[in-house]
């Protein structure tokens, strides 16, 4: 069924082939954005998080959308340009400024979480809020307030009050990031980070706000089921709010039910018009592991035969991958997994697991093109691969610079 004709059925469930969403998750996320303005257009925001083994979460998401894309690039939209904000989404992510009116409910959502703070440090949120009026931004640790709690000491945030209630007073809405030393937040007053236009703005209502959330995370990934995991509705939009969410968009024509091979999921009109499209070159891409490609990981699972779990979090012994393993696209499949670190302009090729069904010969031709874009990403010039990858990887990134000697065990 072609994308035009699928559009017509509505409001019937369309029926779809894995093949076909596959095709079209592929062409949806990883057609090739101009330029990380684009970029961010399309995504919606892209999930902010300071591990960097090769680049942040945030890095990778854009270098595998934007050719020219180069480690830290981001800042300039953010910090100069102010077309994206650092603040709160899936969860910390960067979000263009013109979703920022509809996003001022999850101050009201935080405040449940730190109203400690609130109501045992007032005269520290006086304090640190008027030094920021009158000093201009500042660092938790620049504040002349400054007190430490010792059972604050194991807490995410650490002892120092002053950091406490600057984590506090940005979930809330009273203070916004706008810049970073050595990866630091700097904090100012949230009217004087925000554009004037859209900080006047009124508040939405709480319904408005959960349809346009949904609606937003509709437009990101293109299909999503209703039972996505719940940190990818904000862990706040709940599921009675979301269904009735939900309804509204398919009555509105934003949203078009469909079973992909007996999964029920929900795809934008633009996502179906692409099913007419033929897919994308073939070209190799590694996927970020908080990538919107891979958000609804039972979606994945079900429709690429692909199980990833991002092992971070799991202790050393119990993985089974790796510590910050990224899914390989080769096409419209997810051939393999990886683990790199970039240090010193050596990228160290750590890990390498094929999928069962190996990519034929061309692959690894374009494997060697994307191992070359990969190390312009993130300024390396040579490649270090471990002991016991596959030989054929191996080849491929000793024809790209001369071999070194993998780190010692």
């Amino acid at each position: 069924m072609t994308g035009q004709s699928i559009l017509s059925a509505v409001p019937n469930i369309v029926t779809l082939s894995k093949l076909d969403t596959r095709r079209a998750m592929v062409r949806h996320h990883f057609a090739p954005c101009a330029n990380v303005r684009d970029a961010f257009e399309r995504l919606r925001s892209v999930q902010f998080d300071p591990i960097a083994p090769v680049g942040c979460n945030h890095d990778l998401v854009l270098q595998s959308r934007v050719a020219s894309y180069r480690v830290g690039d981001w800042q300039r939209l953010a910090y100069k340009d102010r077309f994206v904000y650092d603040g709160w989404d899936k969860q910390a992510s960067l979000v263009p400024f013109e979703g920022w009116p509809l996003r001022r409910i999850f101050h009201r959502w935080h405040r449940g979480y730190f109203q400690n703070v609130f109501d045992e440090h007032p005269d520290a949120i006086q304090a640190i809020l008027k030094e920021l009026e009158t000093r201009g931004p500042l660092l938790p640790r620049e504040c002349e307030f400054q007190e430490r709690r010792a059972d604050w000491k194991s807490s995410w945030h650490g002892p120092n009050v002053s950091k406490q209630v600057m984590r506090a007073l940005w979930h809330c809405g009273q203070v916004m990031t706008t810049g970073r030393r050595a990866g630091h937040h700097v904090y100012d007053l949230t009217e004087r980070v925000v554009p004037p236009a859209l900080f006047s703005q009124p508040l939405l209502s709480e319904a408005d706000t959960v349809r346009g959330l949904v609606s937003e995370r509709h437009r990101s990934v293109g299909i999503l089921r209703p039972n996505a995991p719940p940190e990818v509705w904000s862990f706040h939009v709940k599921a009675a709010p979301r269904k009735v969410a939900i309804d509204s968009l398919i009555a509105m024509g934003e949203i078009v039910p469909v079973d992909i091979e007996g999964v029920k999921a929900h795809a934008t009109p633009a996502f179906l018009a692409g099913l007419d499209s033929p897919s994308l070159p073939p070209r190799v891409a590694f996927v970020a592991p908080l990538d919107q490609f891979v958000w609804d990981r039972g979606m994945i699972a079900h429709v690429f035969g692909f199980d990833y779990v991002w092992e971070i979090y799991v202790p050393e012994p119990r993985r089974r991958w790796g510590y910050y393993v990224l899914p390989v696209r080769y096409g419209d499949e997810l051939v393999a997994r990886v683990e790199f670190s970039s240090r010193k302009g050596i990228l160290e090729l750590r890990r390498w697991h094929f999928e069962a069904a190996k990519p034929g010969p061309k692959f690894f031709t374009a494997l060697k093109r994307a191992l070359r874009d990969f190390m312009k990403y993130c300024s390396a010039t040579s490649i270090q691969v471990a002991e016991g990858i596959d030989p054929k990887i191996r080849a491929v990134a000793d024809s790209i610079s001369p071999p070194l000697s993998a780190p010692a065990a």
